[in-house]
């Protein structure tokens, strides 16, 4: 992914940028979330064991880095989160080439908006979505779970990382990360289209006023200027097919469904994509496709994950159990 984003921007003459530098540049954000990672598993648990006497507290400290944050911990939550982030970093700057690379004028909305006519047999899933939910009160619930998936994408990766009891876990949850916003950046290049949202919006003129209706005039302002003002030096982020909303959510259900025992949090997940889903097309977000395209590539980045983290998927892939508890993959799978 870096060389691709290296190679693109040589080739147009632009700069990689860093899109979400409102944390500070690269060289201080890494550090940053890798020692958050550090903080946020060690401090809640001292001050809830120590019951806040502060004299108990280091030695809970220390007993939890000695058992916890071993050599194999600590290489999985400084590799997993820059590798991420680097994947992450390219994708956007790959994401925001499409035009240029392209042409701006080649986009695949039409042929997609057809296919969906014919899927809700000759209404747009706009239609039908908003005629189901209502344009109110849908509108602001289906927007929270729609934003919050931003912070959400770093987040779970640390968590995952971070907690997971076997180190395969984690990462085998980096690793399908890592492949799916990969795989979804490849997609955009596949079939180029703008989401019914930006090329149809007078179909959702009904919808109340949202954080998300700020997300997407912010999205198309940076758009026009990336595409017709020469001295615009920001992305552009709009792309529709493979929805990596629908394709990253249902990543994080699938891993809950077999790494995490506690069935509420199978269920927050499972709720979470089934949302999500809905909220593309609510808003505009995506056509059909793209969800169908979205759950495709997170069934591959999930198997390919699994595989390459040493996961061994029984018959009819229903299950799975790992073949190992450290970063080293065996090379024949435990029976």
């Amino acid at each position: 992914m870096v060389v691709l984003a290296f190679i693109a921007a040589t080739a147009l003459g632009k700069r990689l940028i860093d899109p979400d530098g409102f944390l500070g540049p690269s060289w201080m954000r890494l550090p940053m979330l890798c020692l958050a990672a550090l903080f946020a598993d060690m401090v809640p648990r001292a001050l809830w064991f120590s019951k806040g006497r502060p004299k108990a507290m280091w030695p809970i400290v220390r007993e939890r880095w000695r058992a916890h944050w071993n050599r194999e911990r600590l290489t999985l939550v400084f590799l997993g989160i820059i590798c991420f982030y680097v994947t992450y970093v390219s994708y956007r700057n790959l994401k925001s080439f499409v035009p240029d690379i392209m042409g701006r004028q080649t986009n695949y909305d039409r042929p997609l908006d057809l296919l969906d006519r014919a899927i809700f047999l000759g209404h747009t899933p706009a239609e039908v979505v908003h005629g189901i939910f209502g344009t109110f009160f849908a509108a602001h619930i289906l927007s929270s779970i729609y934003l919050l998936f931003i912070p959400m994408v770093a987040v779970f990766v640390a968590i995952w990382c971070v907690w997971s009891r076997n180190i395969s876990y984690g990462y085998w949850f980096v690793t399908s990360q890592c492949l799916i916003w990969a795989l979804g950046t490849a997609t955009y290049y596949m079939l180029p289209s703008l989401g019914p949202g930006f090329e149809y919006q007078a179909r959702y003129l009904d919808l109340t006023h949202t954080g998300t209706t700020d997300l997407m005039n912010a999205l198309s302002n940076s758009r026009e200027a990336a595409l017709w003002w020469a001295g615009y030096d920001g992305p552009q982020t709009v792309a529709a097919f493979a929805s990596l909303h629908t394709g990253v959510s249902l990543l994080w259900a699938l891993m809950a469904q077999y790494t995490i025992r506690l069935r509420w949090v199978r269920w927050v997940m499972w709720t979470n994509f089934t949302l999500t889903v809905i909220a593309t097309l609510y808003f505009g977000w995506h056509y059909v496709a793209d969800d169908v395209a979205g759950v495709a590539i997170a069934l591959i980045s999930f198997f390919l994950g699994g595989l390459a983290s040493g996961q061994k998927f029984d018959r009819h892939g229903l299950s799975s159990h790992p073949t190992t508890t450290t970063s080293k993959v065996p090379i024949e799978a435990d029976d």
